[in-house]
């Protein structure tokens, strides 16, 4: 992205021009600051800021930011070097937890929010009107299926999540028009997901993948959240496919959780004040 900014300067304006060179001597500082100060800084109007965003191809400032932003942090050191068998205690915490920012970042710039909002305005409908609401994994996305489970749980959402492979094919034998299927998996291959998604989707089912674009799983559901991390096979490689799913369950619980409206709110408080009284006696 620096290059780009580095190779367009002949061609901007000369005000625009300022505004490229801010970006590329603190390209941190800029993905932070609020545009009245990086205006000020470059010497230019806050319209000019704007315009140079336009110009190298962006919607706007925030768009530019948050590229900008994406960019910068997924540059950090280690986070594209795998963990060797000679790394220090702390050569190791820096690149399992940057790696997996990198991750989290590359999916916040690559997310869909017309597919996460197709799926939230899904999932709150079948809630609402008594539906029922599954959610397959199998192996660590079956993991990520009983997490997701219990996230709509707290929100008065009630569900089934199951990573057995047999019984994920008899419930979406249940399912019918109205329901939702919501199906984890990190390549989007494993044969028992395909079937239970094929079944549930010939039954009238909405079904939702959240697996890598491209894999046969995305292709056979409805909507497709893309959650795109290749896993390492290597002895040392940290699980960061899981916690991306986890991530994408908690954007689409809170988009839902939106949609339930403000007659969740006393329903989570009555629940945090049970909980609290019975830890604390």
């Amino acid at each position: 992205m620096l290059d780009r900014i580095t190779a367009s300067l002949p061609s901007l304006a000369p005000a625009e021009q300022r505004v490229a060179r801010l970006v590329l001597a603190d390209p941190r500082s800029f993905a932070q600051l609020p545009v009245r100060e990086l205006a000020e800084r470059a010497q230019v109007s806050k319209p000019t800021v704007v315009r140079f965003c336009r110009s190298m191809g962006y919607d706007g400032l925030a768009d530019f930011k948050l590229k900008l932003a994406g960019s910068v942090s997924e540059g950090v050191p280690f986070i594209h070097r795998s963990v060797d068998s000679d790394d220090k205690t702390g050569d190791v915490m820096v690149k399992v937890v940057d790696n997996a920012v990198a991750a989290f970042l590359q999916y916040r710039n690559a997310a869909s929010s017309a597919s996460l909002e197709q799926a939230a305005r899904a999932i709150a409908a079948t809630s609402q009107t008594g539906r029922r609401i599954e959610f397959y994994g199998a192996g660590n996305s079956g993991i990520v299926a009983q997490d997701a489970q219990h996230k709509f749980f707290r929100l008065g959402v009630t569900s089934l999540a199951t990573s057995d492979g047999h019984m994920q094919v008899m419930s979406a034998t249940l399912l019918g028009p109205g329901d939702c299927a919501i199906i984890v998996s990190n390549s989007g291959r494993t044969r028992d997901l395909m079937d239970a998604a094929d079944i549930a989707r010939k039954n009238g089912a909405t079904t939702i993948a959240i697996t890598a674009s491209g894999s046969p799983l995305a292709a056979a559901c409805q909507i497709h959240l893309a959650a795109d991390h290749p896993e390492g096979y290597d002895r040392y490689s940290p699980m960061v496919s899981r916690l991306l799913h986890l991530l994408v369950i908690d954007v689409l619980a809170t988009c839902v959780a939106l949609r339930i409206g403000p007659s969740l709110q006393p329903a989570l408080q009555r629940m945090k004040n049970n909980l609290r009284a019975k830890r604390y006696t």
